[in-house]
């Protein structure tokens, strides 16, 4: 028989080991502090050894401490991976896919049923996220990044460049401020999201005009509520025009001038480098990329008539 140390134990070893603290241990792990001091001093009576020494409130890893921590972590993480994969290639036709919310919401659902009728056996599960994932230590399976690309540790496939122009509620079109140039711009409140002031910047430079020079500006979280915000007549937001296209068509939304500012940024599918795909995984990445072209040639051709 193994001789094996409770893996709960080691749980609780590791994330005391790794935090130095026994209150954080408890937090992580949603247990009490008293639950954690348990778990460690049984795992010391089962080894015989101590693995930590308490000083004036603070705990430190013994020297036997320091050498068992490195290999419960090689275990651990080798015991998710093995957990990962198994789980995947159970289910290799269900993929967990991150994506923002504006490109979920405006351009992925709604063409959502052509990738059901092409794979009626691949199950998607989406959820929406503004940030970057970890796919070592999460069950997400791929993601779609808003950036720049050369993410460390992932695959990247480019899927459109994007270009933004400035949206509001048609009424800015009409009365005595109405726009009529696109120096006008800077008379109204000029919205964007948080974190990324320098694309007003950028674009109001290229049309010979300052940020200094805007009556007043305002920030929010995400482009979905930047959106919003134009839509409600609140000012002017930079937005993808091809993500904003059913609230321009359906005039709530209007394009005043006829700019593109180049945002040097992309959209891109993301998944952990040097993995292998699921046909679920690959089915998701070709049918993106070839609607992505399509979408691509059809706004190509608009321009172009």
């Amino acid at each position: 028989m193994r001789r094996l140390p409770p893996l709960n134990a080691l749980r609780v070893f590791e994330a005391a080991a790794r935090h130095g603290s026994f209150n954080k241990a408890a937090e992580e792990l949603c247990v009490t502090p008293s639950a954690v001091s348990h778990q460690l001093k049984s795992l010391e009576e089962f080894l015989g050894l101590k693995l930590f020494r308490r000083e004036k409130r603070q705990v430190y890893l013994t020297s036997a401490g320091e050498r068992y921590l490195g290999s419960v972590q090689m275990a651990l993480d080798e015991l998710e991976s093995a957990t990962r994969r198994m789980m995947t290639s159970t289910n290799s036709s269900a993929v967990n896919i991150s994506v923002a919310p504006f490109f979920l919401t405006r351009w992925l659902v709604p063409r959502i049923t052509r990738f059901q009728q092409r794979f009626p056996d691949v199950e998607l599960r989406f959820s929406s996220t503004m940030g970057y994932i970890d796919f070592e230590h999460s069950d997400t399976d791929m993601a779609v990044y808003y950036g720049r690309g050369n993410w460390e540790g992932v695959e990247e496939h480019l899927l459109r460049n994007i270009v933004q122009t400035p949206v509001c509620a048609p009424s800015f079109l009409e009365g005595p401020n109405a726009l009529k140039a696109p120096q006008d711009i800077v008379k109204h409140t000029l919205i964007y999201i948080t974190g990324r002031r320098h694309e007003w910047n950028r674009a109001l430079r290229e049309i010979g005009v300052s940020l200094s020079d805007a009556t007043r500006t305002m920030s929010f979280s995400s482009t979905s509520l930047a959106v919003s915000a134009a839509t409600e007549g609140i000012g002017i937001a930079l937005a993808d025009r091809v993500l904003v296209e059913r609230e321009i068509e359906t005039g709530k939304l209007a394009a005043p001038f006829d700019l593109a500012f180049d945002t040097q940024n992309a959209f891109y599918l993301v998944y952990k480098k040097n993995r292998a795909l699921t046909y679920g995984m690959g089915a998701f990445r070709d049918w993106i990329i070839e609607e992505m072209q399509m979408d691509i040639a059809a706004h190509a051709g608009g321009k172009q008539e």
